[in-house]
């Protein structure tokens, strides 16, 4: 327990981290257990969305909030092919997806203009498409299924 208090004290005064953030590793570092009624402040809750694929095939995942569509596919290694080619950089249309329409009308943001112009060059758009590098995940959309179209159209060809 000393040499967890020294790193706690060492990390404030060089790397000038918050307070709670070093309460939180100290936590994470004792050896002892307590009981908390909250959640701790370093841990992101986790959320799940469903991917349904052309043939039917459903294939569930989950991600953290705060994470992409994109990144939660990348993080799960799930073979999407060419999925997220230029890796949110929204110079691509491959990480199209088709929202049901209660949840298209529910995500948190709306396309952005440069968004808008990728899904132009995507194959099967729909009035719910949306590029997954640009929905964000929030606790609102845990649980969501979203469709893969059965191609994709990589706008940078």
């Amino acid at each position: 327990m000393a040499l967890v208090q020294k790193l706690q004290r060492l990390s404030r005064s060089f790397l000038a981290l918050d307070s709670n953030y070093a309460k939180c590793m100290v936590n994470q570092l004792s050896s002892t257990r307590t009981a908390s009624t909250t959640q701790p402040l370093c841990k992101k809750k986790e959320v799940s969305i469903t991917f349904v694929k052309a043939n039917g095939e459903r294939i569930k995942a989950n991600g953290k909030i705060g994470d992409s569509i994109l990144d939660i596919v990348v993080n799960n290694e799930i073979d999407l092919d060419g999925y997220g080619a230029c890796e949110g950089t929204l110079t691509c249309s491959t990480c199209h997806l088709i929202f049901p329409k209660d949840v298209y009308d529910n995500l948190p943001k709306k396309p952005a203009e440069e968004e808008m112009d990728m899904l132009d060059l995507a194959h099967e758009l729909t009035d719910t498409s949306r590029l997954g590098c640009q929905i964000i995940m929030t606790a609102e959309l845990d649980g969501i299924e979203v469709r893969v179209p059965s191609t994709i159209n990589d706008a940078r060809s």
